[in-house]
């Protein structure tokens, strides 16, 4: 017999509060009918006009591809059917989105990356969303006012959908890492992996090294130390450019993921809330580490909606590696 996601949620039950339980049910139906409508979309990109650029720019100065826009607007309808959600937050929007059905009773906020890698849609790369949630003590003229910002490890669930060969979704909330891969034949997210572990090593690293020269020392000669291990030890490199994509490789193979710092953006370029802490939070729960290259992602008070942040995830072994080059005079 299968199980399917919003199943699974329900025999978790004992595992959380029945309130988080029953709004968690909620966002999660909005998050996976969201999640099907893209992949329908991805799937007929190519036949249906929705490929290339929209002509305009999001939050931060970014080119909009088509469908970024789509996408976004999936998530904010699909999340906004509900009054679970009291506020939406989008790296495509410039401010938090107050839910049309907001009630005093609405306790939860959604991060949420819609289409993360979406550059990659034009020569058929995968792609892939992440979305994060948190449980706030806002009453809705308070958010107007001001969103209260919570570091990582306050997250209730976060997880990612990858749109590949088959549609994947990684799902935690606190209590192991579960796969789910969407069944086309019945529509439905269907438990493929549950209690997932990452590799304590793997035997691949993840970096855009065309940036080499901009990186900080300790990050040069950690990647060097790791092409340069004895023979049978050293590493591969792989690097899609899809972040949920090279996440999940890592998360599957071990290895590691790093986004470094550099010159051209000395605070890091991946965005804190809705991009490294939902999957430092996955990370940290199938077993791994994930850190700003110096201390835990899920420790980092927010300081801003849009907050960047640098990024180096993966194995433990591989991360506190990093840490000892980190360590050492430069």
């Amino acid at each position: 017999m299968i199980t399917t996601f919003q199943q699974h949620i329900s025999l978790k039950q004992q595992e959380i509060t029945s309130e988080d339980s029953a709004a968690l049910l909620k966002l999660m139906s909005g998050i996976t009918l969201a999640a099907k409508m893209i992949e329908a979309k991805i799937r007929r990109a190519s036949l249906s006009g929705l490929v290339g650029e929209d002509g305009g720019v999001n939050s931060h100065g970014e080119s909009q591809q088509k469908l970024d826009i789509y996408a976004n607007d999936a998530l904010i309808h699909c999340l906004g059917m509900h009054d679970a959600a009291a506020v939406l937050i989008s790296e495509e929007n410039n401010e938090p989105i107050i839910s049309d059905k907001a009630t005093e009773t609405s306790k939860y906020a959604i991060f949420f990356d819609p289409l993360d890698g979406s550059s990659n849609i034009d020569v058929n790369v995968n792609v892939g969303t992440i979305f994060s949630i948190y449980r706030i003590d806002q009453s809705v003229e308070e958010i107007v006012g001001r969103l209260t910002l919570h570091p990582g490890i306050c997250q209730v669930a976060a997880g990612y959908v990858l749109y590949g060969p088959s549609t994947v979704l990684a799902y935690t909330s606190g209590n192991g890492v579960h796969l789910f891969t969407l069944d086309p034949t019945i529509g439905s997210f269907v438990l493929s992996g549950e209690n997932l572990k990452m590799p304590n090593r793997g035997r691949y690293y993840s970096c855009n090294e065309a940036n080499i020269d901009e990186f900080p020392a300790h990050y040069e000669a950690y990647l060097s130390r790791l092409r340069t291990s004895d023979p049978g030890e050293s590493y591969s490199s792989r690097y899609v450019g899809s972040l949920v994509a090279d996440f999940h490789r890592t998360l599957l193979r071990g290895g590691i993921f790093l986004y470094p710092p550099t010159t051209a953006h000395p605070e890091g370029k991946l965005r804190l809330l809705y991009e490294a802490s939902p999957l430092a939070f996955i990370a940290e729960q199938a077993g791994g580490m994930a850190i700003n290259g110096e201390q835990s992602i899920l420790r980092i008070q927010p300081t801003s909606v849009h907050q960047r942040t640098p990024l180096v995830i993966g194995g433990c072994s591989e991360v506190e590696l990093f840490l000892v080059h980190a360590s050492q005079p430069a």
